[in-house]
């Protein structure tokens, strides 16, 4: 791809926990990039999604989810990344849940307020509204304090709206040529993928408190002759008895964890994966900041 007309930048995902930022990431790009669950707080890094269109090439970032009140080191690590992203884009999206504005939607929009970027209002889960007339006065109270650039209707699930959104993004993008290769999707590591793919596992299939207490280190990715991926991993925990949580009655947990994570890996790399899980304890990994830097969970 070659055009002087081109363009290309980077445009930020961001927003209050479980506003759909991930699924909307996943949707843009056509790829399961960024792990998504019900449960808020479920992206901890930033997830790049690189999506290349004849009129140019966009390069979504998914943050984490911007939260009040953190109290643990991956709480602040995960804000600091969040802000880190919106400071280095061209164009930042705000992502909400339509009908919905709360305290925590417009410390977001404060925020994005302190950079000189374009900003842009995603009204997701649309597809929710059963009356579709209410989202105008909705949209026109949150304006009226919160001003935007502009506002777009869209419903991550279902498709909906994005090709809008996408033709407003690249015309608010510089005039450059792409920084990726047509076929590029993301600029993360199998790697990486495959530890955040175990962890989505974990988000929605372990009780409500017990995923932020877990992490996952892939321990070794080696390429087998055969073509296949063999990969291990380690979850980490902070006490014995989570640790016998994840492992569940005969082992029945960390066996249905591993199977529907290596499917997902077997789709995203297209080729066969054999996935082997231990679950490992160290105590209060998620508030010490060494154990965060190991993990790749901090700067």
């Amino acid at each position: 791809m070659s055009d002087a007309s081109l363009r290309c930048g980077f445009a930020a995902l961001v927003g209050r926990p479980n506003v759909g930022k991930s699924t909307l990431l996943n949707a843009l790009v056509g790829a399961h990039l960024s792990i998504v669950s019900p449960k808020p707080q479920t992206t901890r890094h930033r997830i790049l999604g690189i999506a290349t269109r004849p009129a140019g090439q966009i390069l979504y970032v998914d943050t984490p989810g911007l939260h009040r009140g953190a109290r643990r080191a991956l709480n602040h690590s995960l804000n600091r990344a969040a802000h880190a992203a919106i400071a280095e884009v061209d164009v930042a999206l705000q992502v909400v849940e339509a009908g919905h504005w709360t305290d925590e939607d417009s410390s977001v929009h404060a925020m994005l307020a302190e950079h000189a970027r374009p900003r842009m209002l995603v009204v997701n889960k649309i597809d929710r509204q059963k009356d579709k007339r209410a989202l105008l006065p909705y949209v026109a109270g949150v304006i009226e304090r919160h001003p935007f650039n502009a506002v777009f209707y869209v419903s991550a699930l279902r498709n909906e709206g994005l090709a809008e959104l996408e033709l407003a993004i690249l015309e608010r993008l510089p005039v450059r040529e792409p920084l990726y290769a047509e076929d590029e999707l993301t600029d993360r590591s199998e790697r990486f993928l495959a530890a955040e793919l175990v962890r989505e596992q974990l988000m929605l299939r372990l009780a409500q408190e017990l995923p932020y207490a877990t992490t996952v280190e892939i321990e070794q990715f080696v390429e087998r002759e055969d073509g296949m991926a063999e990969i291990h991993a380690a979850i980490w925990v902070e006490r014995e008895g989570q640790k016998a949580i994840v492992i569940g009655e005969g082992g029945a947990m960390l066996k249905a964890v591993g199977s529907a994570a290596r499917r997902g890996m077997e789709r995203l790399f297209a080729r066969r994966v054999h996935l082997r899980l231990w679950v490992k304890v160290r105590a209060g990994w998620s508030d010490d900041a060494s154990a965060l830097r190991r993990l790749g969970l901090t700067d």
